[in-house]
């Protein structure tokens, strides 16, 4: 597996825009884009090569509504940018590494992505996407 990058990390928030005027203001950081992904709202602020992705549940029962609410706002998952996601995820199946997607899904900007399971990671979410730019 080649890993190009840390393509962003993903931040969990109660309110992406409010979010969004805090990092814009403190640190000058723009905005290259915002995207709605079934109930989750994302908006991402470049620092360089990498992304910081805020993320937003838009439903009261969403995923991020319920890491906020058991862990407060703050990082959610480091996302590592791989050549071939399929040939990734080949190869950490072969290796035994417990897996939350045994598939890659869509993800933000038409990439493809898939998610380790923290139990193997040392507690760290980590987000595999292929095509982020």
């Amino acid at each position: 597996m080649k890993i190009k990058r840390i393509a962003h990390i993903g931040v969990g928030v109660i309110d992406a825009d409010k979010s969004k005027s805090l990092f814009q203001e403190m640190l000058g950081l723009p905005v290259t884009g915002e995207e709605y992904l079934g109930e989750l709202k994302t908006v991402f602020l470049p620092v360089g090569e990498t992304n910081l992705e805020l993320v937003q549940s838009t439903e009261p029962d969403g995923v991020m509504k319920k890491f906020i609410e058991k862990r407060g706002e703050g990082i959610h998952h480091i996302a590592f940018e791989v050549e071939d996601i399929d040939q990734a995820l080949e190869e950490l199946k072969a290796q035994g590494v417990a897996l939350i997607d045994q598939q890659p899904r869509p993800g933000a900007h038409q990439t493809r992505v898939a998610f380790l399971h923290p139990k193997g990671t040392n507690g760290i979410l980590v987000e595999l996407v292929q095509g982020e730019h």
